[in-house]
């Protein structure tokens, strides 16, 4: 049974999701930054650093958002930046940002979907995705994906919340997972589902090892996975 945010509606996960994001895209930059106290700005850049000696100048960003992820990718010094996301809202956020900073041409957002992704065979040079996986509704499939559009020698980096195990940040953050994000997403984003389902969709993610079992068996050699604040996320690496 997968996790989905609206639990009393029947579509498909990956309509829910979109639904979701738009309905707190307004708001996603500034609760990201609240409820991660900040550390997330933290986690992408060390995400980043993993392709520094790869310097790819074609980059795909999945499940982009309003493009945090694609931004710092900027500091690689690549040709151009393609982002793709299913929530439409979000994607009108991050379009004004890149706007508002002179990128469109250098980071392009389209609307897309990570498990039929509208790009030939073997054409980037690196994907990347930050907190985007969990969400998608067949995780092999848009992970499949992802190693098809790569170019052979082609690295992904995906950054992805995972569960802490060890005391006392195993307790403390299950604490902050269930009582309190959900209430100050829920008071900031007015969308009482949102913040409910992102420590739901946590748990129900296969982290650490069982993720790298997943890069494996869609064909990623190499995988590596780095634990980061105590195991609250983890970046995780393979090879085409």
């Amino acid at each position: 049974m997968s996790v989905v945010p609206y639990k009393d509606k029947l579509d498909p996960k990956k309509e829910q999701v979109a639904e979701m994001f738009n309905n707190i895209s307004p708001k996603y930059d500034l609760l990201n930054h609240v409820l991660s106290l900040g550390i997330d700005i933290v986690w992408r850049k060390k995400a980043i650093k993993k392709l520094k000696k790869d310097a790819p100048k074609l980059i795909l960003d999945i499940a982009t958002g309003t493009g945090d992820f694609a931004l710092e990718a900027l500091a690689l010094n690549p040709d151009k930046i393609i982002g793709v996301d299913i929530s439409e809202g979000m994607l009108q956020e991050g379009r004004k940002k890149m706007k508002k900073r002179g990128l469109e041409e250098k980071i392009e957002m389209l609307l897309g979907d990570s498990e039929g992704l509208q790009f030939e065979d073997n054409k980037f040079d690196a994907v990347i995705v930050s907190f985007g996986v969990r969400n998608f509704e067949n995780l092999e499939k848009g992970l499949a994906d992802m190693y098809r559009v790569l170019k052979p020698g082609g690295k992904t980096v995906i950054l992805e919340f995972s569960k802490p195990s060890s005391f006392p940040m195993k307790q403390a953050y299950g604490f902050y997972s269930k009582a309190i994000l959900p209430q100050v997403g829920k008071i900031v984003s007015k969308d009482n589902s949102a913040y409910t389902y992102l420590p739901e969709s946590v748990q129900a993610f296969p982290d650490g090892e069982d993720f790298l079992a997943v890069l494996k068996k869609v064909g990623f050699h190499s995988s590596t996975c780095t634990p980061l604040t105590f195991g609250i996320s983890s970046i995780y690496v393979g090879l085409k």
